[in-house]
């Protein structure tokens, strides 16, 4: 089956190839270094012609609200448009569990993507999934200095290739509206995470100390609020396997 991959040459792009590609299925990837330019429209409706199904994995990274919902306004639009035009069944994409309970900018622009797609003609399902196992050290990278900020979260993080994995079965079968939302095995503390990353040398080595932010995401906003499905590769097994990867 010919899907394509919006976003593909990202961390959760290139494990949606990767597990497309091992099932024997034909991934396209839709980015600007294959032609495809998701904001201007650019290539998209060739490079959709033909496919079953879309993964829309793609992201921007930026803590402001006007850039987030601005890329996913526009790259939102325009994948629905070019995938109705191209006859494409069926439209799947990733969200945040408690994009809607959180007020962070990021999200903002998430909710903007989901009423896009919700509001177009392509049958969709849209699975809200919890923050993957790498957003530990992307919360350490954005903090400089000699000490680490982290917010006092916890979060029920997630292996992106079990992601990977869900949204593949979600486009290999019938369009779903809002799927179950997918977390991973286990509840934990950022901070905790924070420490174990640096003590594990996946990140810089220095002391993390505790942010503690009002709102919904100290409380728990960022976790499931019903059952759904679960992955099973713990923060612990996660990080062997990165180290394992890692060259020494």
């Amino acid at each position: 089956m010919k899907i394509a991959v919006a976003g593909g040459t990202g961390v959760a792009g290139r494990a949606v190839v990767e597990v497309l590609r091992a099932r024997g299925h034909a991934p396209v990837v839709l980015s600007r270094g294959h032609g495809v330019d998701l904001v201007s429209g650019s290539g998209l409706y060739a490079a959709l012609t033909g496919a079953e199904a879309v993964i829309d994995v793609s992201n921007v990274t930026t803590n402001r609200k006007s850039v987030a919902v601005g890329f996913f306004d526009k790259a939102g639009r325009n994948l629905v448009g070019a995938a109705e035009r191209a006859g494409v069944r069926h439209l799947v994409t990733p969200s945040i569990v408690g994009v809607d309970r959180v007020g962070h900018p990021y999200y903002t622009g998430k909710l903007r993507q989901e009423e896009i797609i919700q509001g177009g003609v392509v049958p969709w399902t849209i699975m809200r999934a919890t923050q993957f196992y790498e957003f530990v050290g992307q919360a350490l990278s954005g903090v400089p200095g000699p000490i680490a900020l982290v917010p006092t979260a916890v979060v029920q993080p997630i292996a992106v290739r079990e992601v990977a994995e869900a949204l593949v079965d979600l486009a290999l079968g019938s369009p779903r509206g809002m799927a179950p939302e997918l977390a991973g095995p286990q509840v934990e503390s950022l901070v905790d995470l924070a420490r174990r990353l640096i003590a594990a040398g996946g990140a810089r080595r220095r002391p993390v100390v505790p942010l503690y932010l009002p709102g919904a995401m100290r409380k728990g906003g960022l976790l499931p609020t019903g059952p759904g499905p679960r992955g099973t590769q713990t923060f612990a097994d996660w990080l062997k396997e990165e180290r394992a990867a890692t060259p020494s």
